[in-house]
Parts: C-alpha cells; structure tokens; sequence
C-alpha cells in the first residue's frame, strides 16, 4: 500500500511477540503530552501543510447554538479545494481506499468533493487524562477478547497490534449517555425506501470513572417505531468487555406475542434488522462486537480523504428525499477532507465463520472512529464499502458519525443509518439512565 508510514517499532514488535501484549512504558508515554495528542495522534500537521496541526479540535459550540438543535456548519462558507470524479480518478488513487476506487468504476456519476482539512476532533478532559494513564496499564486478555486495566479514556492510544487498535474504536468516548432517533433506508436501485424509523437509548459504563457496573461495555436498547407492521419491536443489547467469558446478550421483544426472550442471533453476520440483507449486526457503528474471529494486523498510517465535518449532509433543511438517491447518496451533500488514519488488516481466523473474509479499517487519528471500511467475500472479492460521516457535536463535545453507509457492490444498492434531519436531535449525557432500564424486565415492563 502506499505513502503508508511504518507505525510498529523493532523493540515494539519484540516485545509483542515476547508478551502477547506490551504496555507502553512510562518514557514513551511522555510523547502523549508532546508530539503526541492524548490518544495518540500526530499533533503537527504533514509536511505540505494540507492536513494541519492539532490545536484541541472545537472547544465549545457557537453562541447561538442550543441544546437540541442540529450542529450548525461552522465550515458552510467553504468550497471544495477539487472534485474527484472518472476522469481525474488515476492522479487521486494513492490517497483512496480499494473500496471508494470501486464506487467510481460502479457509478459513472459519482464523486468525491474534497474540502480543507480541519481536525476538529475534541473530548472532554477526563478521556484525555485517562488515555495517558491507560497507556502504560491497559492490557488485552483471552488473545484479545477481553480488556483489562482501563477505562474512560483510550486504552491503547500508542497501539502495538491490530487488536490493541480496534479496542481503540470499540471503546471510544461517545458520551456517558445517548438518547435519540434516527431513520434506516435500503435504497433500492431506483433510489425509492421505506424508512424503518428507531429510538435508541445507550448507556456507556466503560467512559464512566465511577460506573454502576464494571463488567459491561455499554447497554443499547433500540426500538422500531416505523413502519407499522414492524413498530413495537425492541431489541436490548447488553455488550461485555470479555465477549469469550461472558458473551453479548440480547433480547427482543415481539410485540404480537407480547414477549421478551432471550436471542443468540443479535452478533457477528446475523442480518441487520431493517438493512434489507444488506448489512450485518457488525456492521452497527461500522464494526462492533466481539473481535475474537478476525486475526488484526496493524500495517501502518496513511493519508486519505475521507468523510469528515459533515455537517451539510447532518443539515435539519434536507429532506430525506434530498440525501437518498439511485446508487449512493447524494454527493453533493458529502464532504470528504485529507486526513491521517491508521490501517488495519482483519483476516478470518482458521475455523472460523463469517460471511466476511476480510476486512480492511481506517481509523481516523484524531478519534479512533472507524471512517472506512472495506468488506470481501469468502471468494476474496470487494464486496461492501462502509463509510461514517462525522461531524463534532460540539456541546458535549464528541466526534462521531451523524450517518453511516454500506454500499453492495454486487447488488448496487446501500444501506444508510443514522438519517435524523427531520428527526429530534440526540440528548447526551442523561443522568436519568440506570441499569434497571436496561433489563429483560424492563423490557417486558414497557412492552406491556
């Protein structure tokens, strides 16, 4: 692959292979309060000045910003630097995934509107002065399944390993709460849908300092509300931090029986409920869950365009219409900007089973956010391409997707979540959630 930087030292990979897991030592740390961010980013900008130093992200949100509303732009006067379309296509290569080169050769119209880089990525002070202390004590137990010796912060924000980096994005600050809604579409190839609609509730115990349970990664509870024939449907998901020793568990709720009960189906490449086949439970937040199936390679750093600041396609004067169309979404609404990411390998392990072969991952630097991610078949063939367009919702503050996609290669449609333009926008931080809320009591309770 290349431009890619070599991110693995020899000592590093001397004591991985000695230990399973290193631990960064106390000098090395130090980089994370220098030339390091707190969660190990780059703080100086690259060599030509088109990615720029990092100064703390957004700090606080504009003065007329409120509570509730959509995340103003704080970049809507600025126009692309260039388009990448067929034509251009070879001179851009190097900073593209295979994945995005392939929706070029799928899609004779689509694009890519490249705009200034701005690392806007900020987190409340406590995940930074964690990140430092996780640094030189957190480990990986069970071959990676499990995490250890950390908390609220990143965990390993000077990686050793491909599975010390996808921890990374599996743990990652998204607030000690999330309340909201959200549509799901799987557009068909004329560009028509019919949303499923869902309210979702997530109570985040590992960013938590004092949590109520030290066991749990987080507690999700999602329920369909649109269309009729599926509203009423709740799915609760409680996600370990030791998928080996104690695997996820799930509940749905059947509304037309009127129970609850426990279902083994809500992980790996189980179908996504509403994606129309088009997306597996893993795919949720671009990956989740355990990564016990996959063997991780780090393989370096890169720089790419990718979906960044995208807070026109997060804008509440865009009808749904508007975004979804014939193949991809609309790409006029779509920022992509130059940005630093670590690449990851996953290969599936010997015996193991999923619909997917490999998997290659983008982590932006600045957030450890999964911003691409290319998915193969069992054949070794490109087969999905996910992306998760972020922006920084500044009143928390936390930079995360507003939506994710998963374009099929081979059945040229896509799966688009997170759509709330026309919705409420999410609440974070609601001291409100309790574990009891969270039960397969619960559960039935609100059912009833």
């Amino acid at each position: 692959m290349k431009n890619i930087t070599s991110i693995i030292s020899l000592v590093a990979l001397t004591l991985l292979s000695q230990a399973g897991f290193a631990k960064v030592d106390e000098a090395a740390a130090a980089k994370l309060k220098g030339e390091l961010t707190p969660i190990g980013a780059e703080r100086a900008g690259n060599e030509t000045g088109t990615i720029p130093a990092w100064t703390g992200g957004i700090q606080t949100a504009p003065s007329e910003y409120k509570v509730g509303d959509h995340h103003q732009d704080p970049f809507a006067d600025e126009k692309p630097l260039f388009v990448i379309n067929r034509k251009n296509l070879e001179q851009h290569k190097d900073k593209l995934s295979a994945g995005q080169i392939a929706m070029f050769k799928n899609y004779p119209d689509y694009k890519i509107q490249v705009f200034p880089s701005h690392r806007t990525a900020s987190y409340p002070q406590k995940v930074y002065d964690y990140s430092i202390k996780n640094a030189t004590q957190a480990t990986l137990s069970d071959d990676g399944a499990g995490l250890k010796s950390a908390q609220v912060g990143v965990p390993f924000p000077m990686p050793n390993s491909g599975l010390e980096a996808i921890w990374n994005h599996l743990t990652r600050y998204r607030g000690e709460s999330v309340k909201g809604e959200y549509l799901q579409v799987a557009a068909q190839k004329n560009g028509s849908f019919t949303p499923f609609k869902f309210t979702q509730e997530t109570l985040q115990f590992y960013v938590q300092e004092q949590p109520e349970k030290n066991d749990f990664l987080f507690l999700y509870k999602q329920r369909v509300t649109a269309p009729s024939r599926k509203a009423g449907e709740v799915v609760l998901v409680h996600e370990t931090l030791n998928q080996l020793k104690d695997p996820r568990r799930a509940w749905r709720y059947d509304p037309g029986r009127r129970r609850a009960s426990r279902t083994p189906t809500v992980a790996y490449d189980a179908p996504a409920l509403g994606a129309d086949g088009l997306a597996t439970v893993d795919n949720f937040d671009m990956f989740s869950g355990s990564p016990d199936r996959y063997n991780w390679k780090l393989v370096g750093k890169k720089e790419m365009y990718v979906p960044y600041n995208a807070y026109k396609l997060h804008s509440k004067n865009l009808k749904y219409e508007d975004i979804i169309q014939p193949g991809h979404l609309n790409q006029d609404y779509t920022r992509y900007e130059l940005h630093r990411v670590w690449v990851l390998e996953a290969n599936l392990k010997e015996g193991e089973d999923h619909i997917y072969s490999r998997r290659t991952v983008y982590l932006d630097e600045d957030s450890w956010q999964a911003v691409l991610i290319d998915h193969y078949d069992n054949d070794g063939e490109l087969w999905r391409v996910a992306e998760a367009h972020v922006i920084n919702y500044y009143e928390v503050p936390v930079l995360w997707s507003t939506v994710t996609n998963i374009y099929d290669l081979k059945e040229k449609r896509y799966v688009a979540q997170g759509l709330n333009n026309q919705e409420e926008m999410y609440s974070f931080n609601d001291e409100e959630f309790k574990y009891k809320q969270f039960t397969s009591s619960a559960l039935r309770r609100e059912g009833r």
